[in-house]
């Protein structure tokens, strides 16, 4: 029985340490916004209403710090098979979407230096669609290779111009 490409979600969730990651990344927007309210308190004079919005972001990057990496964990999925490439990302919005094999261009690995601390990478796969790639976060660096890699020989044994 030919297996058929339907939106569904996706069998594999990424690796654990991508909640790490998620964490750092994160910390870095939480403290890019203390930075500017720290720059804040030195040009400007309105101290209680600098102390509210210090409370208020404090609360709410704590929050973020704790509930984003978990939620997005969560959602994030990925699978191959020999006729599509299935993601799931998103966090306030959940996007699922379908790269049908004979439609893949090109396969990409990236490893940023964050997620290199991680042991982690990402595999973006660039279709023949106006939605743009697929991109699989949070894959542990030798399952993001042998993914690439995987898709690289089903789309080479695939008919098809990819367009």
């Amino acid at each position: 029985m030919a297996e058929t490409s339907t939106l569904r979600a996706p069998r594999w969730r990424v690796h654990p340490r991508a909640r790490w990651y998620w964490t750092v990344l994160g910390l870095r927007t939480c403290l890019i916004v203390s930075a500017i309210e720290a720059l804040w308190w030195l040009v400007a004079d309105v101290r209680t209403a600098q102390v509210v919005v210090a409370v208020v972001s404090a609360v709410l990057g704590v929050a973020y710090l704790l509930i984003m990496p978990i939620w997005r964990y969560r959602v994030h999925r990925w699978e191959t098979t020999d006729q599509a490439v299935y993601v799931q990302r998103g966090w306030f919005t959940v996007e699922r979407r379908i790269a049908p094999i004979s439609r893949i261009q090109t396969v990409d690995t990236e490893r940023g230096p964050i997620e290199q601390l991680f042991g982690l990478a990402r595999v973006t796969v660039t279709t023949a669609s106006a939605a743009g790639p697929l991109a699989i976060h949070g894959l542990d660096a030798p399952t993001a290779d042998r993914l690439a890699e995987q898709l690289t020989e089903i789309t080479q044994a695939t008919p098809g111009d990819a367009t």
